[in-house]
């Protein structure tokens, strides 16, 4: 490292550079990422007494909430915790540090923005078996046994900050994957969920919050085996590892063979040490231990991913047999709750071009050009646009919307289709292909049992919910967009700028164009008009005057065609 980049890290991040790998690999640990971050200017770095359960979360909540861009927003790095009793930690708290924006993601991630994609179809079609290893940076530090039991030793010692302060009854792990195993098949399985810190040595979860996740799967076979399921919680590990346990992967694919084929390598794997279960060698912290399942306990709420605090209910809980970490641990927490949020930027990178490919490759459907998945507020799931190329047939849009409802279990209560002059993240912008490009009686369909997924349930059915498929593209020609046209909106902008007016962010549509109704009589009159000739042009039309013809009656000329 030379001295020019050196001085791009503040002190605060000496601790971090940690030399050689201990194993080889093909992957950058958090440490690294966190350096790149800091080297890249996406990082900030608050190295001062912050208090984690009534600042910290709030602090970064603001660079969503404040109306700052996307491009702005930035991993924060939290090095002196502290809790309200005046505690302080051992440990950095990361926020927003895989995902903060793209940038951050893309950092993490490893590849340009344009390949995260085609890398994610990839990985998911060809992954790549974990290397196992027999010494692991994130076994520097074991505590097992009595040693649990001491003061700041357990989870107690673990600066995990309170997500939504005023609703939230606990410290959550918002970024805690974790790892269990199919007792049948011996496959592991890797997933996001929230835990609360509920004593020193317990930890409650909500592994059902999807009935067809792995973990849930494999808490009841050990249930009916009269069994405690082993797991281990990775609190912190290389990004590319969080990236694969966010992911909606098959139960029988190996979340971490995932990452290892984004990695390009295989992702380092150690043993645990009170359990059955492999965990990446490079992870900062492992909470490991027995989940009970022969009873429930009261669990939440906690502030959730759909936006709204998730009450109280009976659930899953774990008592922690060891901790094992770094020496100098980084622990993550995922800024979620209201969307835009780093959790749904970490999901909406990965779904899209998911779903785009299994409507393009697998259903082998004709004029796709891009789907987006509405963030702000909706939190992805619930408005999913299809954007398809002018011409596209309607058999091929109405197969779109089928399949876009029935890829995931949840995903897609509002699915519109849209023509590709209609920016699809723009939500205004579908609102409007909705109001004048669709005729409900014929151009809306339901598809009923959806499964209810991760929100609020309604209050019939059980929750169940339905699919509202939408297309909304053009049916024939239009008559062009009312803006003016694209030359005089550009000689204009000219003329803001010399004027020194404050700086422009063009929202489409921004200038008008030609849907395929423009004739050429009238295009002539336009050209008029701008050319300052239109009493001339009212002259010519006095001419035309008629007598035998209704209010509004459309002028038809034998050589309306268009321009």
């Amino acid at each position: 490292m030379n001295d020019r980049t050196r001085q791009k890290i503040p002190a605060a991040l000496d601790r971090y550079r940690d030399g050689t790998p201990a194993n080889a690999r093909s992957y950058p640990d958090l440490h690294e990422h966190v350096l790149a971050l800091a080297r890249d200017n996406l990082l900030v770095v608050v190295d001062e007494p912050i208090n984690k359960d009534t600042e910290m979360h709030p602090l970064v909540r603001w660079q969503y909430r404040g109306g700052i861009p996307e491009p702005d927003r930035k991993a924060f790095l939290f090095t002196q915790p502290t809790d309200s009793k005046g505690r302080r930690y051992d440990g950095a708290v990361l926020v927003a540090g895989l995902a903060a924006n793209r940038a951050v993601y893309r950092t993490g991630f490893g590849k340009p923005l344009e390949d995260i994609g085609a890398a994610w179809v990839n990985a998911i079609a060809n992954p790549v078996p974990p290397r196992v290893v027999e010494t692991a940076p994130c076994q520097e530090i074991v505590i097992t046994g009595k040693d649990l039991d001491k003061d700041g030793q357990s989870l107690d010692g673990l600066p995990v900050p309170i997500s939504t302060p005023g609703w939230d009854n606990a410290p959550y792990l918002s970024a805690g994957h974790y790892i269990t195993k199919d007792p049948d098949s011996g496959v592991q399985n890797v997933g996001n969920y929230r835990g609360q810190l509920k004593a020193p040595r317990r930890l409650g979860m909500n592994p059902s919050v999807e009935l067809r996740a792995g973990i849930y799967a494999h808490w009841e076979k050990y249930k009916a085996r009269g069994e405690p399921l082993p797991c281990a919680v990775v609190v912190g590990c290389p990004p590319v590892v969080s990236y694969a346990s966010v992911q909606k992967l098959a139960n029988d694919l190996d979340e971490l063979a995932v990452a290892g084929a984004i990695a390009g390598g295989p992702i380092n794997v150690v043993r645990c040490k009170t359990v059955d279960l492999m965990v990446p060698a490079e992870a900062e912290i492992v909470i490991e231990g027995l989940i009970n399942t022969e009873t429930l306990e009261p669990e939440a709420p906690f502030g959730e991913s759909h936006g709204y605090v998730n009450l109280q209910e009976y659930n899953a809980f774990m008592d922690v047999t060891a901790i094992t970490r770094r020496r100098h641990p980084i622990l993550t927490s995922f800024i979620s709750q209201v969307t835009p949020s780093e959790s749904s930027v970490i999901r909406r990178v990965a779904m899209e071009p998911v779903f785009q490919h299994y409507l393009k490759s697998v259903l082998s459907i004709r004029g796709v050009k891009r789907v987006a998945m509405h963030e702000p507020l909706t939190s992805l799931y619930a408005v999913i646009a299809i954007q398809f190329a002018r011409g596209a047939p309607e058999s091929e849009i109405w197969r779109a919307l089928h399949g876009a409802a029935s890829l995931h279990r949840f995903a897609g209560k509002w699915i519109i289709a849209v023509d590709e002059d209609i920016e699809p993240e723009n939500a205004d912008a579908l609102l409007w292909a909705m109001s004048y490009r669709c005729q409900p009686q014929y151009d809306l369909k339901l598809m009923p049992h959806k499964d209810p997924g991760h929100g609020p349930r309604g209050p019939h059915d059980g929750g169940e919910t339905a699919a509202v498929l939408i297309n909304a593209t053009l049916k024939g020609t239009f008559a062009p967009v009312a803006l003016p046209k694209r030359e005089f909106m550009e000689n204009a902008r000219a003329i803001w700028e010399r004027l020194g007016l404050p700086p422009l962010t063009p929202q489409p549509p921004w200038h008008g164009y030609d849907l395929g109704h423009w004739p050429k009589e009238l295009a002539r009159q336009a050209r008029m008009a701008t050319d300052s000739d239109y009493f001339s042009l009212g002259q010519a039309m006095s001419n035309e005057r008629r007598s035998d013809v209704a209010m509004n009656e459309p002028v038809k000329r034998e050589d309306d065609q268009p321009d």
